[in-house]
């Protein structure tokens, strides 16, 4: 029975990472910490011109419902983290011990930068890169990562989590970037989210963390083709900009599987 993985802390940046496509235009992966509001300072304020989110079409559905639920009764989607008793809740309490604006759910940037494509210019292209579980291959792909998570080992292994966590936290601390826009405060909750961002990676294997990030990959590749493909001018075609959002200990792996440039896997935008 095969054991736990060990993920390495990867190296924590809060510069974005500009990658330009081959076949034109240039993706965009920006870090952020989840569940907590940026300083201004830290995001991205270069244009763009379309936005992907690396999650499901529902969930992006299921953000718009929690920003409406969250406004209606503050906090109650960090309440609900806290007495789950997952990593996520974990994360939460350890937010609430730094001076940041957070914890937040559901996540304040991915949501900014959502309900900024949705009203700015008349609704700007927005493609969801995770897939539907009517996806054959990602619905045997999340098969495969729900088999590995619920082996016996790796439940075991959850009775040793606080001590992994403080032991990852530590690590981070030398990996966290160092930058005038981001204080002690936020280099400590950086620490915190990449023990969030490892637990949750741990639960699977390296085969299917590769396979997940050149799936991804490819529809990032998919989805600048069909904002490229929008445009009618061909100059502009090809220096139009897909924003991307990444959780900061996920812009590494993710960066080198964009960086293979895998043959682009079509996606279409959210239809409105």
């Amino acid at each position: 029975m095969a054991a736990r993985s060990t993920v390495e802390v990867p190296q924590l940046r809060w510069n974005p990472t500009v990658l330009d496509d081959p076949d034109g235009g240039r993706i965009v992966l920006w870090p952020h910490l989840p569940c907590v509001r940026m300083p201004p300072s830290l995001r991205y304020r270069d244009s763009w011109d379309g936005l992907a989110l690396l999650f499901s079409l529902s969930d992006l559905s299921g953000w718009r419902q929690d920003e409406e639920q969250d406004r209606e009764s503050p906090g109650v989607h960090i309440e609900a983290a806290i007495a789950s008793g997952t990593v996520l809740g974990r994360l939460m309490k350890d937010l609430q011990e730094y001076e940041v604006d957070g914890p937040k759910i559901p996540d304040p940037e991915q949501v900014r930068l959502l309900l900024h494509a949705d009203n700015a210019r008349g609704g700007m292209p927005i493609y969801s890169i995770e897939p539907e579980l009517d996806d054959p291959d990602w619905a045997n792909w999340f098969e495969r990562s729900a088999d590995e998570q619920s082996r016996v080992t790796n439940l075991l292994s959850t009775l040793t989590t606080s001590r992994r966590w403080r032991k990852t936290r530590s690590t981070a601390v030398a990996m966290v970037e160092r930058s005038k826009g981001a204080n002690p405060d936020l280099g400590a909750a950086a620490t915190s989210c990449a023990a969030w961002w490892i637990e949750e990676q741990g639960a699977l294997t390296t085969g299917l963390i590769s396979e997940r990030n050149s799936r991804f990959a490819a529809r990032l590749r998919g989805a600048l083709a069909d904002l490229r493909d929008s445009r009618v001018d061909d100059a502009e075609a090809s220096n139009c900009t897909l924003l991307v959002p990444v959780h900061q200990a996920w812009l590494p792996s993710l960066e080198a599987a964009v960086g293979a440039w895998p043959d682009a896997e079509p996606v279409s935008r959210e239809e409105r």
